[in-house]
């Protein structure tokens, strides 16, 4: 009870007191806007429904590029896992293309697919695509030794082996990188609109930067926190939800 207290409190206090720092220091707007200017911008948007599209641009562009990166990325994860050749082949050039700045990369992938979502979508997948290939690859390899003895003596075969025993073991791990994933994909999402996007939450802050509407700025800011810790929070539901299915299976 009191650490829930604590959690309620605590961003009331810092509202409270990034306003009264506004309010008696006299510093502009402009530079920082306090809470109740914030506020009034969000409300602004939100009820004349300006805010409404740009949101469900960028939650689709984050859902699309979430889905895409996690699918192949979970799907090469197990074929390297799987194929000891094919990952000394391959891994090193995944792990080249992920030092690589995705910001850097962002010209090359409008030149390809256009202003627009498709390549914010590729962005957003790009990034999502390496925590799902990484956590697949660490809980496929995390499997009890005497387990997979005991399926090799089971003479179970490769493809059992891997959805009775490897994948349901290293589930949590996987789960953790989806965890990621969704973060980054937010993130993806809102870096690909600034470069190359004309909806979305991203591109609105370019256009309240370029009007100089600091508290539009924030507003935005706070949209783009409340998606975030939504998304964030239906994946922990979907994680705790197949955890315990598989406990009782």
């Amino acid at each position: 009870m009191t650490n829930r207290l604590a959690a309620i409190l605590l961003p009331l206090l810092l509202l409270a007191g990034w306003e009264g720092y506004c309010r008696w220091s006299g510093i502009p707007a402009l530079v920082l806007p306090p809470p109740s200017a914030v506020g009034a911008a969000l409300w602004s948007g939100l009820a004349s429904g300006r805010l409404l599209p740009h949101l469900a641009v960028t939650a689709a562009e984050m859902a699309l590029g979430l889905g895409i990166g996690c699918l192949v990325g979970f799907v090469a994860g197990v074929a390297l896992a799987e194929v000891a050749g094919l990952r000394r082949l391959l891994y090193p050039y995944v792990i080249a293309s992920q030092v690589v700045p995705k910001l850097a990369l962002a010209p090359l992938f409008i030149l390809w697919f256009g202003f627009g979502m498709t390549s914010t979508v590729a962005i957003t997948a790009l990034i999502c695509f390496f925590p799902l290939l990484e956590n697949t690859l660490t809980g496929l390899d995390r499997v009890d030794p005497a387990k997979r003895e005991l399926f090799r003596m089971l003479r179970a075969g490769r493809w059992r082996t891997l959805t009775r025993l490897k994948i349901p073991a290293g589930l949590p791990v996987i789960l953790a990188g989806l965890r990621v994933a969704v973060v980054l994909a937010l993130v993806g999402a809102v870096v690909g609109e600034f470069i190359g996007g004309r909806q979305g939450l991203g591109a609105s802050i370019i256009a309240a930067q370029g009007m100089m509407d600091t508290p539009l700025m924030f507003a935005l800011f706070a949209v783009i926190t409340a998606l975030g810790m939504l998304m964030y929070q239906a994946t922990l539901l979907i994680e705790r939800w197949l955890l315990s299915r598989q406990a009782k299976g």
